[in-house]
């Protein structure tokens, strides 16, 4: 009589997550999923998790969703370690996809910034230009925002897993707000970064009573004569904006609108 033979149960993807500069909010929005995480975690092994975790893996990834810029030599080579171990890479949060607050340093001088953060000594502590992800190895999903808006997160990793491609809305997030019925921000005497920022975030700041920073980076073909109206209409500087963007905009090298 033939023995039985149960059936191969299939691998769950290998995930992991990793943080270079960063402020590791973005993670801590991961860990607060919830319910929704728990949904995650059925159809995904994730070996590597700093924030939750202690385990490390030691083998080659599925999933690689890292978190943070590249701000040195060290993070330079750990990205391209991570890259090289691999098969999809997620960059999420605005240091890992736009360079965030972090970039903010590229414009100063490079000695200036060390000199005022580690004193006399500052030439034994290594630091770069401000880079986000892409700049330095291929990117194949990028997640906006700082932090990150966790239903995004989601639906990436839902195309991740499939195979498919997610695109970043090409709409601004001013788009979003008129569905969500919000009250234009301008119109309470307040600027806002709405009108040139990439929509994907369900313009959950503005929902929530607050101004859009620009954290997503910016919208890839805006409507140059809108803004240039809006900016006329409410007495702004063109300068008070473009300031306000290089919150979190100063590393302008390179796309990602999160084509693959």
């Amino acid at each position: 009589m033939k023995k039985e033979t149960k059936a191969a149960v299939p691998a769950k993807p290998k995930v992991a997550f990793f943080d270079l500069a960063c402020c590791e909010g973005c993670q801590l929005q991961v860990a607060n999923l919830g319910e929704a995480l728990l949904d995650i975690l059925g159809a995904i092994d994730v070996v590597e998790f700093r924030e939750v975790m202690s385990e490390k893996w030691d083998k080659d990834y599925d999933i690689a969703i890292v978190e943070g810029s590249i701000t040195d030599a060290h993070a330079e080579e750990r990205i391209k370690k991570i890259r090289a171990r691999s098969k999809i890479l997620i960059a999420y949060g605005s240091c890992a996809t736009i360079g965030g607050v972090n970039g903010m340093k590229n414009g100063f001088e490079l000695d200036e910034i060390r000199r005022y953060v580690y004193g006399k000594d500052y030439k034994f502590f290594d630091s770069a230009p401000t880079r986000p992800v892409h700049q330095v190895v291929k990117v194949d999903y990028f997640v906006h925002g700082c932090p990150i808006y966790p239903p995004e997160l989601i639906e990436v990793l839902k195309c991740a897993l499939r195979g498919i491609p997610y695109t970043v809305p090409a709409s601004p997030v001013c788009a979003e707000c008129k569905l969500n019925e919000n009250v234009c921000m301008y119109e309470r005497g307040i600027s806002c970064l709405g009108p040139w920022t990439k929509a994907g975030c369900n313009s959950w700041c503005v929902n929530n009573g607050n101004i859009c920073y620009g954290c997503r980076g910016e919208v890839k073909n805006p409507a140059l004569a809108a803004g240039a109206d809006v900016i006329a209409r409410y007495g702004l500087k063109a300068e008070l904006v473009k300031n306000k963007f290089e919150m979190y905009n100063k590393c302008k090298e390179g796309d990602a609108d999160g084509r693959r």
